[in-house]
């Protein structure tokens, strides 16, 4: 195990994670850390409920908009850039605190998590299929060769879809053998905020409704040249693709809006399977959360 203490504040979008974070950064001595896969892009701030400067009341945030919406996301790439900066913050004797709910990135910088290459000609190939066939198809193939990693991704997620089928061409195994155990690198305090879902889904479409109102049809049109549309990962985020859709004259506003919606209730169902999986997070309400007394069972 190496050196240092870690923080992870984690669970479902929506519950609370920035606040809680900054609170405990500034009770430990700590400094924030994200690993909200989407805020990695710059640019990208209402859709993604960034918080701005003004917000982070003094407490060093690490790894916001390190990347231009034209890149495809890559799990590997943000677990190189996570450990280092968790390897200058331990340095510097203060406790790292991700942020964050993308499971698979959190696990990718505190546990043991070893990611296959890629090669472009297989990725080519399955991804003419995906557009050909769309993700059903590949996502049926993924059932017969893995039935763990299929149980695992949503059968329209045919970025990971093509993903899981990748490393199995590639290294003749199943894409869930790349996610061992849970064993951390880190002496890691695993900390997760959750709400109860019927209060969660009032509270969520009250944010979304809050992103549209503040301009997030203009901030997907100021990225639009900068890429967003040939953005693999970026497009399809949460919030952006409805908008995108609405630009496009696909959908009204309302529709678009309310899709976010829908998307986003099925994407913190995912998140919560993904999380109550992980045997070592203290769960917490999060209408009711008190950073002191959690600072307090984190200990110096």
């Amino acid at each position: 195990m190496l050196p240092g203490r870690v923080v992870a504040v984690l669970g479902p979008t929506g519950v609370g994670k920035s606040e809680l974070g900054i609170a405990l950064a500034q009770r430990l001595g700590g400094e924030v850390v994200n690993a909200d896969s989407m805020q990695l892009y710059r640019g990208m701030d209402i859709g993604t409920a960034k918080l701005p400067f003004s917000g982070r009341r003094g407490v060093p945030h690490h790894l916001l908009d390190v990347w231009d919406v034209s890149r495809t996301a890559s799990v590997a790439a943000y677990q190189e850039l996570a450990r280092s900066v968790l390897a200058e913050i331990l340095a510097r004797r203060s406790v790292p605190v991700l942020v964050g709910g993308s499971g698979l990135y959190l696990r990718a910088v505190l546990d043991d998590l070893q990611f296959p290459g890629t090669d472009p000609g297989t990725r080519g190939l399955l991804e003419a299929e995906l557009a050909a066939l769309g993700p059903n198809a590949l996502h049926e193939r993924l059932l017969a060769l893995d039935p763990v990693s299929a149980a695992r991704i949503h059968r329209q997620n045919g970025r990971r879809i093509v993903r899981a089928l990748e490393v199995i061409e590639l290294t003749g195994q199943p894409y869930s053998a790349t996610l061992p155990s849970y064993t951390s690198l880190y002496d890691v305090v695993h900390v997760g905020l959750d709400i109860e879902p019927e209060s969660l889904d009032v509270r969520l479409e009250k944010r979304i409704a809050g992103m549209w109102a503040a301009g997030l049809v203009e901030e997907v049109l100021s990225l639009v040249p900068r890429g967003l549309r040939d953005g693999v990962t970026a497009s399809r985020a949460l919030g952006y693709a409805q908008a995108l859709s609405y630009v496009d004259g696909l959908a009204t506003a309302d529709e678009a809006r309310m899709a976010t919606v829908y998307a986003t209730r099925r994407f913190v169902r995912r998140q919560r399977s993904w999380f109550r999986r992980d045997p070592r997070i203290r769960w917490y309400d999060g209408e009711s959360v008190d950073a002191d007394a959690i600072a307090r069972t984190i200990g110096p």
